[in-house]
């Protein structure tokens, strides 16, 4: 008997034989766990956890009953909260049936690499928050005055800026008659916005720091940077916690609508992996997090509902109306952010269903709408694809359900940024023979025999589709040709046409790493997205032609803008035309952290960018089934031939096109 089983954060999944251990099962499919104890679960490193209830997307019913029973061990070793919470070792939980198995941080192989690097940028530094230092008389029988109403008249009459309402915050206040006394009245007050005190310090304080945070639907990168200076102290990145609910945004949608306690479990999980990042952030820079004095948040729409804890439920129909689009001040303790309580947590705007803060954080860090001649196409790459168009005329923007498989998941051997992955690929198409680079290593096979990989990430997915069809291994329509004589082209196990990109005894995880036709097929349902995407963007405008490219996303600074261009990811354009920027959505939280006019533009933007359905369009289906063609079943790509042509000329070999 076989059961599914299913590893999150990275995506993994197969049948699994009953009886066989979670840590067995690990890897069989390739999932790394810690483990020292070689199973004697001494070593309390393969902990991981259960996630019970329905899975519609993967039709099963997870729950702790379709694992053998706590062993002794178990027992011994687990507390009696981490038991409550559904925690077992991998080594002692035995397969009985049907499970999701969430594997935490501390217990993965292999530390997530979360290529985030975005470009260098120009900004004005003008920060919400800012220190204001003042220097007062002591209270004296005289002077009747409160301690609050003594400090609101110093600043106010030193600082002509500030509010003449000038406000406290209530945890501020509770520090002030203190603060004032240990610092010989003088203090430094940390105010939001002019108006409001948010923080009492003793002395000079010229410090203040914040913290920019990008959650994405599959990966949440985050940035801790100085007030005063606009320094960016330290970046942490992880996989979204949530991730175990669902990889796409509809799936956690359904989880929350088929589980009385799914929004909760959704938004806690991510709220605590927030705080887990701001801790590292705040030990690397060697503060405490309670020094943090805001925080900008940028996500989907759907993400911003979970993360607010706003019910997500009617974005999943029509009219995907969202519950709120302007953007948003919380208090942090309202969030459950372990930052200053007092602090400000600022929310971009959303511009129209699920296009949402993450791509205002895009639209003000490149900022199309300010280019009078150049017609504009940027692209967020992510699990949901955003997509604008346009200049300072008029500006379009869409969404599109990409799917994680440009990302690594819902790919037979894909696998997050991490040592080991595969983010390079070259084939030749005389002998089909592959050239790839792993992270973690600077060769390139097979110029190293033994290169440890264990998968393919999001860069190499693309490069490979790419190299694949342009050595002819598959043609427009991405069937495999099976008569191609190679042992690198074969039936698998399945009895599907797969190609062999890197044999076991390349491998960390001793068997051959495979793209397979359901791989192809996962990446056209993706790039098709985002190309139909583009081109009804095109024709609301009528433009016939984009002048330039712009690539975002997490592991954007990484993807190969030839290979891009060569699967039809976007309408043709040339190639030096073509950049990767990072995650833009990460620097626009951060400019809008640094900068706090950028947040009204970003408000102003909002409302004039027209936001297209492109879903509802009567030729939508028959041109998602055009676009998922290499590059594409009918448009002419003559700039992608004029590339492909010179290469093959300045190599001597010849090329599909």
């Amino acid at each position: 008997m076989e059961y599914n089983v299913i590893f999150q954060p990275s995506g993994r999944r197969g049948k699994i034989e009953e009886d066989k251990t979670l840590l067995e099962a690990s890897r069989e499919l390739g999932v790394d766990i810690e483990n020292t104890c070689g199973g004697a679960g001494t070593c309390k490193k393969c902990m991981v956890k259960i996630e019970e209830g329905y899975f519609e997307k993967f039709n099963i019913d997870s729950k702790m009953s379709n694992l053998s029973d706590l062993s002794a061990h178990e027992k011994r070793k687990l507390t009696e909260e981490q038991v409550e919470d559904n925690i077992r070792f991998a080594c002692h939980a035995k397969v009985n049936g049907d499970v999701l198995v969430f594997v935490p941080e501390e217990s993965r192989g292999a530390n997530q690499v979360v290529l985030e690097t975005g470009k260098e940028r120009v900004f004005n530094l003008n920060p919400a928050v800012k220190n204001y230092y003042v220097e007062m008389g002591k209270a004296t029988l005289a002077d009747e005055r409160g301690d609050w109403e003594r400090l609101q008249q110093a600043l106010t009459e030193k600082y002509g800026e500030l509010d003449r309402g000038l406000t406290i915050d209530y945890f501020a206040l509770k520090t002030l008659p203190n603060s004032l006394r240990e610092g010989d009245w003088k203090i430094t007050a940390s105010i939001w916005n002019d108006k409001e005190v948010i923080s009492v310090n003793p002395g000079l304080v010229e410090k203040a720091y914040g913290v920019a945070v990008d959650i994405g639907t599959t990966t949440v990168a985050a940035y801790l940077l100085d007030l005063k200076s606009g320094a960016l102290l330290s970046k942490k990145s992880m996989m979204n916690p949530q991730v175990r609910y669902g990889e796409d945004v509809l799936s956690r949608i359904t989880y929350s609508m088929m589980n009385e306690d799914g929004l909760e479990k959704m938004h806690d999980a991510i709220i605590q992996g927030l705080n887990d990042l701001i801790v590292k952030m705040t030990g690397e820079a060697e503060i405490i997090p309670a020094q943090v004095a805001e925080v900008v948040l940028v996500f989907n729409t759907a993400m911003h509902h979970i993360a607010l804890g706003l019910e997500p439920k009617h974005m999943g129909r029509s009219p995907f109306a969202p519950a709120v689009k302007q953007s948003l001040n919380i208090k942090s303790r309202d969030m459950g952010i372990n930052v200053n309580p007092a602090a400000n947590v600022h929310v971009l705007p959303i511009e129209a269903g699920f296009v949402g803060p993450d791509n205002m954080g895009v639209m003000i860090a490149e900022e199309p709408y300010m280019q009078k001649d150049e017609m504009r196409l940027l692209i967020d790459i992510g699990t949901n694809g955003e997509i604008d168009l346009g200049n300072s005329d008029k500006m379009l923007c869409t969404s599109c359900a990409t799917g994680p498989a440009l990302e690594g998941a819902q790919i037979k051997f894909g696998m997050r940024a991490a040592p080991g992955a595969i983010e390079n690929v070259e084939i030749d198409p005389q002998t089909y023979e592959p050239r790839y680079r792993v992270i973690g290593k600077e060769e390139w096979y097979p110029d190293i025999k033994k290169t440890d990989s264990k998968g393919i990430c999001g860069s190499g997915i693309i490069d490979v589709i790419a190299e694949m069809f342009k050595a002819g291994i598959f043609g427009k329509t991405g069937r495999i040709n099976k008569k191609l004589e190679t042992p690198r082209v074969r039936k698998g196990a399945d009895g599907k046409m797969e190609y062999v990109l890197a044999w076991a005894d390349e491998t960390s995880i001793g068997k051959d790493i495979t793209v397979t036709q359901g791989d192809i097929r996962a990446v056209q349902l993706a790039k098709s997205a985002l190309y139909v995407g583009a081109k009804y963007l095109m024709e609301k405008l009528g433009v016939e032609k984009i002048d330039s490219v712009t690539l975002a996303g997490a592991f954007g600074s990484y993807i190969n803008t030839e290979s891009a261009l060569a699967i039809g990811m976007f309408p043709d354009c040339e190639l030096e035309k073509i950049v990767a920027v990072g995650n833009a959505a990460g620097d626009g939280a951060q400019v809008a952290l640094l900068d706090k006019d950028k947040r009204d533009e970003a408000q102003r933007v909002a409302k004039e960018v027209e936001f297209v359905e492109t879903a509802v369009e009567p030729d939508f289906q028959q041109r998602f089934a055009d676009a998922m063609g290499f590059p594409h079943s009918k448009d002419e790509f003559p700039n992608l031939e004029k590339v492909l042509k010179a290469n093959a000329d300045k190599q001597g070999k010849a090329v599909n096109l």
